[in-house]
């Protein structure tokens, strides 16, 4: 199975998943699977991502949603942003118990 297909099946299901930027200690982040890249808000009322910034390389990991096992480490590199209306709909869609307000949202696309 292709790494894309395997990051596909799970992304789609996991709501968080580890970002390790180059560096830096792995953090437990919320994410949106999104037009095959994850997206990650920072700052603001969210989560905090030290190390996370444009033209970073990250490792991505992804856990099972149901078993909490290990499916997949990703290579992936960050970019920096700025969420059409569409995509800032989803983000906030996404986080159904906050009013989120963020900094920056950086789309980490894999190699």
């Amino acid at each position: 199975m292709e790494i894309e297909q395997v990051l596909d099946n799970a992304l789609r299901k996991a709501a968080a998943i580890w970002v390790e930027p180059s560096g830096h200690e792995p953090r437990l982040v919320w994410a949106l699977w999104r037009d095959g890249a994850v997206l990650v808000a920072v700052g603001g009322t969210e989560q905090v991502v030290p190390g996370l910034a444009d033209g970073v390389a990250c490792t991505v990991t992804v856990r099972s949603p149901t078993t909490h096992s290990h499916l997949v480490d990703a290579p992936a590199t960050a970019h920096l942003a700025e969420p059409d209306d569409d995509t800032a709909k989803a983000l906030k869609a996404a986080r159904l118990n906050t009013r989120p307000e963020w900094e920056s949202v950086y789309r980490l696309e894999f190699a």
